[in-house]
């Protein structure tokens, strides 16, 4: 019998920290400071779920799980200081309670410590190394989704399509959160991961990014995060897009006038100017729709299929899991 989600999330939460342990007490704070916040640990979840529905066994599933959230932690620190974020998980970034080089280091620690999880996994044939190939994947593809992100907003481009902003999502965000732990769970029992996974897989993590980029706006506390920080940081979302691309000519380049000043530079008055526009627009109703189409879309292939495999009880969990990623509800 498959262990509830909420006792998984302890339970990874309680390694990822004890993993961390080292005698130098500060340096240990900072490696932990992430973890210790908690999160919800969907991927990680997804991960371990996917795995026992796959028929692979329990430690791998935690060892790839825990190993899926080191590398969301140390993902988080470096996105976070290049963002120039001020809040993670309803507390301050680690770039803001500490140097940056130091915040930057320990980013760079957790990496290391991903892989080393990694290789200890397949040293005690817990698993094989197109584990950890498809870890290298998923770091490809985050890499390459947060360039994009980055450089439209260093080039300050606003010329940007629904198209553009799918690309950038579905390499940021979307194959790490969704596509990855259903692959992983297929690899670690041995299993070729279908098409599908990936298919299914870029609709649901889209969804969920969209889902995000909606709560920076629409958030209350326990979001998590700054409120309208994206706009704050000039990040190119699915809704702003779509704003610009409706607004008026007047109102299209006060936007762009704002977007295109650093996160320092812009006056309060004129990001809640944009925010409220944003919100009383048909930008927000719209992308909300598209999230609900990829969501719809993403799980009428997936459960008939998951719930035929090995495990029906860990699978029927995975797309309860699935589904609340999107939804917000894990």
């Amino acid at each position: 019998m498959a262990s509830a989600p909420q006792e998984v999330r302890k339970l990874l939460g309680e390694r990822l920290v004890n993993r961390l342990h080292h005698p130098d007490p500060f340096y240990q704070d900072l490696l932990q400071e992430y973890p210790r916040r908690g999160g919800k640990m969907l991927r990680g979840l997804l991960t371990y779920y996917s795995a026992l529905a796959h028929g692979a066994g329990e430690e791998a599933a935690l060892l790839t799980g825990e190993a899926l959230e080191l590398f969301q932690n140390w993902v988080l620190i470096h996105d976070d200081i290049e963002d120039g974020s001020e809040e993670r998980r309803g507390l301050p970034a680690l770039h803001r309670l500490h140097p940056m080089p130091l915040a930057l280091n320990a980013g760079d620690a957790l990496h290391g410590e991903m892989w080393g999880l990694l290789a200890q996994g397949v040293a005690q044939g817990a698993f094989g190394p197109e584990v950890l190939l498809e870890f290298q994947q998923l770091v490809r593809r985050t890499a390459y989704g947060q360039h994009l992100d980055l450089l439209w907003t260093l080039t300050g481009r606003l010329d940007l399509t629904p198209e553009d902003y799918f690309l950038m999502v579905e390499n940021k965000a979307a194959y790490y959160t969704a596509v990855a732990p259903l692959r992983l769970g297929a690899l670690l029992a041995g299993r070729e991961p279908p098409p599908l996974y990936e298919e299914a897989g870029l609709r649901l993590g889209a969804a969920f990014q969209i889902v995000d980029d909606i709560l920076n706006l629409e958030g209350d506390e326990a979001y998590g995060k700054e409120r309208a920080g994206d706009l704050y940081e000039g990040k190119r979302t699915l809704i702003l897009i779509r704003f610009l691309e409706e607004a008026s000519a007047e109102e299209r380049a006060r936007a762009e006038a704002l977007l295109r000043l650093p996160r320092e530079a812009k006056p309060e008055a004129e990001v809640r100017w944009l925010w409220q526009r944003l919100l009383a627009s048909g930008a927000l109703a719209w992308t909300k729709r598209v999230a609900q189409r990829l969501k719809e879309e993403g799980l009428r292939t997936l459960p008939p299929f998951l719930e035929a495999l090995p495990n029906r009880e860990a699978a029927r969990v995975l797309v309860d899991l699935l589904a609340a990623l999107v939804e917000r509800r894990a």
